[in-house]
Formats: C-alpha cells, structure tokens, sequence
C-alpha cells in the first residue's frame, strides 16, 4: 500500500478508535449529572461504565475472529453503525435500565469494530520501525483518549447535558462510516466458523466475576448474592478454558498464553488499565465533591495527564528504537508507582496544584512510555492464523482490566467507606458536607493503595516474566 493510502487508512480507524474509547470515560464527569437524573448508587453508576467496558471486553476475540471470517472493513463498518445507534437510544434513555441496555449494546458494537483497527494496523506497516509509530499513534488514542473523554465530557456536562456525551457520537459515527466505505481497502476472507460458546461463557465469567466485586461493595463478602456469582464466575470460566481447549476454531487459541512473555504483557496491560479506569473514577468525584469543580474544571483537570501522555506516546517509538522494550517498560512503571503512591496521602485539604496535577503527570509520562512496548510484546512472534486473536488480546485485555479492576478499587472504596463512618459515628448519608469530604476522601486514598498494589505487581512481573526476543509481530492477511 503507498505511504499516502496507509496514512489515510491510518486517519480513518484512528477516528473510530477514538471514539470507541472516549466512550469509555466521557460519562466520568458526568456520573453525578446522571446519577440524579435516573437515581443511580455509587455501584449503580460503576455499571454504566461496566456495562460498556464488560460487552466490549467479552466480545472483542469474536469480533476479531468475525473480522478474519466476514472481512474487517466489513466487520469494522457494522461495528460502528451499531455503536452509533446505541449511541443514540443512550442519549434518549429515560430510565437507568435503558441507559445501562444502551451502554452494553455501544460495548457490543466497539467490539466488532476495533479488532479491526489495530489488526488494519498491524497489516498496513510491515516494517517493524513503521509498525512502532503507528502503534505510539494507536497508543495514544486508546490511552490518551481516556483522558481526553473526562475532559470532553466535563466541557459538554457543564454547558449542555449529559445526554450530549452520548449524542455527540452520532455525527462522529455516521462520517466513519462514510469514509470507510469510500476509503478502507477490503481485506482477505478466510473460511471459518464462529466459536459463540467461547464467546459467550468468556462474557458471562467476566461479568460475573465484576457483578460479585460490585454486589460486594455494597451489600458485604458474606452476602448470598456475591457467594453466588463468585461462584458462577469460576464455573463459567472454567468452562471457557475447556470450551476453548476442545474447539477446532477457537475464539481464543490457548496456544497464544504458551510465550511466557507475551502472557506477561497482558497481565501488565491488565494491571495498569485497572489502576488507570479507577484513578479515572475517583478522582472525577474527588475534585467535584470535595474540592467543589464545576463539571467543565472537573474535566480540564485532566489535561496536564491527557498531553503528557499523548506527547510521550508519540516520543516512544524513538525510545524504543534505542533502549529496547524490556527498558522502557520499567522506565514506565516507576512514574506510574510514584503517582499511585502520592495519591494514597490524598485528603480533604488536597489541593490540586500539586496533589493532583502531579500524580496525573507522571502517570501520564509512565503509561505512555510502557504501554507501546507492551503492545509489541503481545504481537511478537504470533502466527499468522492467530494474528486477529492476539490483535483483539490487547483490547481484551484493556477493557476487561478496566472493568475488572475498577469494581475490585469501588469495593476497596465502599469497605473503607463504611470502616471510617463507623470510626466517626456519622454515616455518609446523615453526614455533613465537611463529614461527607473527609469519608469520601479516606476512602478513595485507600482505593488508591490498592491500585498501587496492581502497578507494584505490574512492575515486578515485567522484571521477571518478559523476556526481550526480537521477533516482529506477525502480519494479518494481506489486503485484496
């Protein structure tokens, strides 16, 4: 493909991309909004995140594997047509049943269209140096545009609604569609068939497994409900190994966890995303309940940690080019532990310059720097046949940590919550505003120890599990 036509079809997937992950964390600023239009719970509203991140994450290998089978331009363009209309039946929601359906039905569609994207990728840049700065490019947006959706979002929440955070995907979507249709090369069909039990028992066991972190925030570990979809969890997970282990096509190929290093790179990925999706989470309620931010500052809070994340993605190919992978991976984690680590000293008289601009800098810094490597690390040496799998791996493996890892931190948060107003007699419900700040304020500095324990592990796991091989990432299906 010439230079020119790979950065146009570099520009049109990078565009859907965007979207699909702002729509993770667009809605953060505006949980409160929301949560007094339909009378949501502090876990009600985790869910209209979960229910996003938990289709997405569940469905993305069978999206891929549809893009191998049906075509990805194909598969991309009906990924976002369906995102764009749920999109819409989110916006006109008018009960928390509907926005939660709606949530569920946007992660279906980003689903089916962004293995595409970093498969797309992973095809129009052969050479390894190219293929590093598209995935800075990749990077950037996945991460970066988290960042970016809390400040979007604060920017629409304060001068419209919250139902504009939803709304605005519309326009976005429909002019994907049209320039992909006009502008995407088609891509080679292979023969196959759908593995849907996988699918569908990897997507159940997730969602169990977060239902019972969630259930257990607020209704306690010893609660019949929890223990049950706990163990729900184990079962259908289980049965997703053996499922995959008996399939000739299957949705996941157990042979991609074989490479130590590669099985490494997921859990690292894992670990990070879930301390980011949960610094996302409080520190949006932080600076609106307790330092008193409109929506819109609440939003532009994050921009020191939205550029210097998007600036040192961009810096990381070269770096890479230069230290090596293993390197720049640890060179990242240090930033990450040292922003999670001031965090936990978070209080009431927290002030944001510095006790949160900084923490957002240096994990911005530190999240740039190592999630490139990472992602040339969950490619290398991957078969050909396997390529849209281990594509679709590095999105699994983000959203899944993501909503894994922010309903662990939210019951860290309702368990210390209720460990301080039991210590100070006064229940966050019948407290003052200065009580309310400073249970809030306990309880999110001890969700914020959790997630420096993730990235504590994240770190000692890249110093002993991965391994520097060299082998470029494998090469999906030539375009036709």
């Amino acid at each position: 493909m010439p230079r020119g036509g790979r950065g146009i079809t570099l520009a049109v997937v990078l565009c859907a991309q965007l979207m699909i992950v702002l729509d993770m964390t667009v809605v953060n600023v505006a949980l409160p909004s929301i949560a007094h239009g339909l009378h949501l719970s502090a876990p009600g509203l985790a869910w209209v995140l979960n229910a996003y991140s938990l289709t997405f994450g569940g469905l993305l290998l069978l999206g891929g594997r549809a893009g191998d089978i049906l075509g990805r331009r194909t598969v991309f363009l009906a990924g976002v047509a369906i995102f764009t209309a749920a999109s819409l039946a989110g916006g006109l929601a008018t009960s928390a049943a509907a926005l939660l359906a709606a949530r569920a039905v946007q992660g279906a569609g980003g689903a089916i269209a962004s293995p595409a994207v970093l498969a797309t990728i992973a095809s129009s840049f052969p050479g390894e140096r190219e293929r590093a700065r598209a995935l800075g490019a990749f990077t950037a947006v996945s991460t970066g545009g988290g960042s970016l959706g809390l400040i979007l979002g604060g920017i629409i929440t304060q001068w419209a609604s919250w139902r504009l955070v939803l709304f605005v995907n519309v326009p976005v979507g429909i002019a994907v569609v049209i320039a992909g249709r006009r502008l995407l090369p088609r891509s080679a069909r292979r023969p196959g068939r759908f593995d849907l039990a996988g699918a569908l028992t990897s997507t159940a066991g997730v969602s169990a497994l977060v239902y019972g972190f969630i259930r257990a925030a607020s209704d306690g570990w010893s609660d019949r409900v929890t223990l049950a979809a706990f163990a729900a969890a184990g079962a259908l997970l289980t049965a997703f190994v053996a499922v995959e282990a008996r399939s000739a096509e299957p949705v996941t190929p157990l042979r991609l966890f074989a490479d130590r290093s590669r099985s490494a790179s997921y859990g690292v990925r894992m670990l990070l995303v879930g301390g980011m999706f949960g610094m996302f989470f409080f520190l949006t309620q932080f600076v609106q309940e307790v330092l008193r931010f409109s929506p819109l500052r609440a939003g532009l809070a994050f921009v020191p940690m939205t550029v210097t994340l998007f600036a040192v993605s961009r810096l990381a190919p070269r770096l890479l080019a230069r230290f090596g992978s293993k390197a720049l991976m640890v060179a990242g984690s240090v930033p990450v532990i040292a922003a999670m680590a001031w965090l936990t000293r978070i209080t009431p008289a927290t002030s944001y310059l510095p006790g949160i601009a900084g923490p957002m800098v240096l994990f911005g810094a530190g999240v740039g720097l190592a999630l490139v490597p990472l992602a040339m690390a969950s490619l290398a040496g991957v078969r050909p046949a396997d390529s849209g799998a281990a594509a679709s791996m590095v999105n699994v493996t983000q959203q899944v940590g993501g909503a894994l890892g922010l309903a662990i931190l939210v019951t860290v948060f309702g368990a210390a919550a209720r460990v301080a107003g039991a210590s100070r007699g006064a229940p966050r419900t019948a407290a003052g505003p200065g009580e309310r700040a400073h249970l809030l304020a306990r309880a999110v500095a001890a969700s914020f120890g959790t997630a420096l324990a993730f990235d504590v592990l994240a770190l000692l796991v890249i110093l002993l599990a991965i391994s520097v091989t060299g082998q470029p990432a494998a090469v999906p299906a030539a375009e036709s």
